[in-house]
């Protein structure tokens, strides 16, 4: 895929569990491009509500008026299918947003490879100090301005 020109999706998703049989997603921010032209976002989370888990709910209190809430934890992933459309998904994760998508037909990969970068527990640090960016919860925009740089920078 040509990140410069192709259509495809930034996707990352929060669950409030590493397995989608014992949680569900809370969140979901994603990015849908053309190249580097940014088409729409799509910014939703579940209800604090819904969640149990106290950690998920601290590691989602950002930005609150930036997202749609949903009443239903099968509202968001339902939008999404239908927001996706057939566009390829770029993951940040593979392990829990390979199951948590799974019921999407969209091809999804990593997107690490396309900034010439190794999936670890720091990568975001790793991000921030390569392309020189702010740090941000925000971590669809942040692989959006380094793939900006990326093409900026061929």
């Amino acid at each position: 895929m040509n990140l410069q020109k192709d259509k495809y999706i930034i996707v990352e998703i929060i669950p409030t569990h590493s397995s989608s049989d014992k949680g569900f997603i809370a969140q979901i921010s994603a990015l849908k491009l053309e190249g580097i032209k940014l088409l729409d976002r799509f910014d939703y989370r579940v209800n604090n509500s819904l969640i149990e888990n106290e950690d998920i709910k601290r590691i989602i209190s950002y930005d609150k008026d930036m997202f749609t809430y949903a009443n239903s934890i099968y509202f968001i992933i339902n939008k999404f299918k239908h927001w996706a459309e057939d566009y390829p998904l770029l993951i940040l994760e593979d392990s829990y947003t390979l199951d948590y998508l799974k019921e999407l037909d969209n091809s999804k990969e990593l997107i690490y490879p396309y900034l010439n970068l190794e999936y670890k527990p720091d990568v975001f640090a790793e991000i921030i100090d390569k392309y020189k960016l702010e740090p941000s919860n925000h971590l669809v925009d942040l692989l959006y301005e380094a793939i900006i740089y990326e093409g900026n920078n061929k």
